[in-house]
């Protein structure tokens, strides 16, 4: 079963868009969002590889996006040329 983002999030930020070239290291590396902080990869150009902890590693394609559940260790990898970018969402109370 695919990972989606719970119904109540909002969108509070997003990063700029990087490229193979510009990806930050830190992403290259094991880390975590904030405990509330839920997050999708948006890839809009070539693929990139996204791996949670204790998962298999996931290629998502252009058009596509990968979930990021709050507090969980992962890192991804470009796989050739990509373009992506990160939006990061809370929940709700209403």
């Amino acid at each position: 079963m695919a990972l989606s983002l719970p119904a109540n999030v909002q969108r509070y930020a997003q990063t700029k868009e990087f490229t193979q070239d510009t990806v930050p290291a830190a992403l290259l590396k094991d880390h975590s969002t904030k405990p509330e902080a839920w997050g999708l990869i948006v890839v809009s150009e070539g693929a990139l590889i996204y791996t949670r902890i204790n998962q298999q590693p996931e290629r998502i394609e252009a058009g596509n996006a990968g979930v990021i559940v709050p507090h969980e260790l992962h890192k991804v990898a470009p796989d050739g040329v990509v373009r992506f970018h990160v939006e990061f969402y809370r929940e709700t109370t209403t």
